[in-house]
């Protein structure tokens, strides 16, 4: 436990101190946000305020670990290499696409090619590598069967282990890819983004402690009731790192928002996010943990689907934050209302997790 509080706190006193050395850096160098002219036009005067954030959300979050680590007294194991590994990696795409934006000066960095194809690059590898490294007990980071509260009967490698890999890799690059959309999409209003991830990597701290207290590994004997993930406590560090690095970031992010975390840190979190779910073998789970994402998301997608299919919009404008800043909501109260709704989903997939155990 005082690993999980150690990386918790030094990520949380990393970000809230590096983000205002790194606020001054910016605007020395004058990289500053340019915002898209089809989006609110109440948000033309965020105009010029710093971006890129997700460095310091990333450092942050890298020596929390590093420090949680570290108390353990034993080397990070596969997972946590591997969860790190993908949310750098999107954090780095993220990285080239606000730099490019800064530098051409304008809105958009990166084709969506582009981005597509280095998620796919680093989703295929954290896939391929992820179903690799067992342990002394034989348990490996992830599994070819899908989960919810743990592994279910589902099994992707019904037809053998190359088809199982194959379509592992394929659904691993779906979740990756609709998290780290998901977070980019939610990241439009001053701190929504930041402190919905919060609360959600909050409540993946509570799932992997109880996991760890719960783990068959622990145990001679399985029971029905405990959890098999590999590594539980290196996971409970890396959502302790995250969840600390956001709420130090949130000081300045919160409106009027002094830095963006821009894409270098909306990817980096939706990775996490993805690679914890995966991981801790709670795939489905975190679609409720992390239900305002979701949510946000969807909303997107309905909207792009609904207008090609009729050419009307469901909604005044996509995502779904939008829709309510033009019907006249102040971006405080969207943001309060947003995260309110985040922290019912995360108490929600708590509550299943947790009574899914209870009567098992």
């Amino acid at each position: 436990m005082i690993a999980i509080v150690l990386a918790a706190l030094v990520a949380l006193l990393v970000s809230l101190f590096g983000t205002r050395s790194f606020i001054r850096f910016l605007v020395k160098h004058h990289y500053g946000q340019f915002i898209r002219q089809d989006g609110p036009t109440s948000h033309l005067t965020k105009r010029g305020t710093p971006t890129m954030g997700g460095v310091v959300i990333l450092v942050a979050a890298l020596l929390g670990w590093g420090a949680g680590s570290l108390a353990t007294s034993r080397a990070p194991s596969a997972s946590a290499w591997l969860v790190m590994f993908l949310t750098c990696g999107l954090g780095f795409i993220g990285f080239l696409d606000d730099y490019t934006k800064i530098r051409r000066q304008r809105s958009l960095g990166l084709s969506p090619l582009a981005k597509m194809v280095g998620q796919g690059v680093v989703g295929v590898v954290f896939a391929i590598l992820v179903l690799q490294f067992p342990n002394g007990n034989g348990l490996k980071p992830a599994s070819t069967k899908i989960s919810f509260l743990r592994d279910t009967p589902v099994d992707l490698a019904f037809a053998g282990t190359a088809l199982g890999v194959i379509l592992f890799v394929v659904w691993a690059n779906f979740l990756v890819t609709a998290w780290s959309n998901a977070v980019n999409l939610t990241d439009g209003l001053d701190g929504l983004a930041t402190g919905a991830s919060m609360i959600v990597f909050g409540a993946y701290l509570m799932v992997t402690v109880w996991q760890i207290n719960q783990n068959c590994q622990r145990f001679v004997e399985s029971t029905t009731a405990c959890y098999e993930v590999r590594d539980p406590r290196d996971l409970a560090i890396i959502a302790a790192a995250l969840m600390g690095a956001c709420f130090g970031f949130l000081w300045w992010n919160a409106s009027p928002a002094k830095i963006f975390m821009g894409d270098t840190g909306a990817l980096a979190l939706g990775g996490a996010l993805a690679g914890i779910s995966i991981v801790s073998r709670t795939e489905i789970l975190a679609a409720i943990i992390g239900g305002l994402f979701v949510i946000i998301l969807m909303s997107d997608v309905i909207q792009i689907g609904y207008f090609k299919a009729t050419g009307r919009r469901v909604f005044k404008m996509a995502p779904l934050h939008h829709h309510f800043e033009l019907t006249g909501w102040g971006e405080v109260t969207i943001v309060i209302r947003f995260w309110l709704i985040a922290a019912l989903c995360a108490g929600l997939g708590m509550g299943l997790f947790y009574g899914e155990w209870v009567v098992t």
